[in-house]
């Protein structure tokens, strides 16, 4: 949905800012701007899949509990949780207590891990994957792309868990893989000018000689 509104400080912002008060000052800071942090961009991917049958504002009001319960998402942290972990976790009432999903991110955490060795970071093993703007949909029109697609295949390859094409893409609007914000969204031409500053991460190569890049 390629549509705006305008707010009551003037600005002019993605519809969807107006559902939730908590949402512009996520839509203006985060959402859309371009991630090279490690950790930032594991906390999404696991945000994402806690949030799968969910709405957004229902996992971000619980941000911080979920940083806390994760100790940041320290990946290298979290892939050495075990059974009680688990356990202690399902008895965590500021986060999501499912046990799938709680799994999920721990198994997700050792997935990391290994790419990291591969590729160098999980930054530059997510930024291979990033799509050719000239071959995006209209802003907000697509649940899914062929990278998205793509992305999710490899990672679900390689072990990984609530990682469907369509978390995958709401993951890549957010890191800003993907400039999505609308049209005339006064966020719009911010995070094009934060993409043009942004310096990808560059990483070692895979085993096939390469860093991965999958062009559908």
């Amino acid at each position: 949905m390629n549509e705006t509104y305008l707010d009551t400080d003037g600005i002019r912002r993605c519809h969807w800012c107006s559902l939730a008060p908590e949402f512009p000052a996520y839509h203006d800071t985060e959402w859309g701007f371009p991630v090279s942090d490690d950790r930032r961009l594991f906390e999404k991917l696991s945000l994402e899949g806690f949030q799968s049958g969910l709405s957004w504002r229902t996992i971000l009001a619980k941000r911080e509990n979920f940083r806390r319960a994760f100790h940041d998402f320290d990946y290298q942290r979290v892939a050495r949780f075990e059974e009680n972990d688990v356990v202690r976790l399902l008895q965590d009432a500021g986060i999501i207590r499912h046990r799938g999903k709680i799994e999920a991110v721990i198994n997700n955490a050792r997935r990391a891990l290994e790419l990291e060795k591969e590729a160098g970071s999980l930054a530059a093993y997510i930024w291979s994957y990033e799509p050719d703007p000239a071959s995006l949909a209209e802003p907000q029109t697509a649940s899914t792309s062929a990278q998205s697609i793509a992305l999710s295949k490899d990672l679900k390859k390689r072990g990984w868990k609530f990682v469907g094409p369509t978390t995958v893409y709401a993951f890549m609007q957010a890191m800003g893989l993907v400039n999505d914000h609308a049209t005339d969204c006064a966020s719009r031409a911010k995070a094009s000018r934060a993409r043009r500053k942004f310096v990808k991460p560059a990483g070692g190569a895979l085993p096939d000689g390469s860093l991965r890049r999958k062009d559908p």
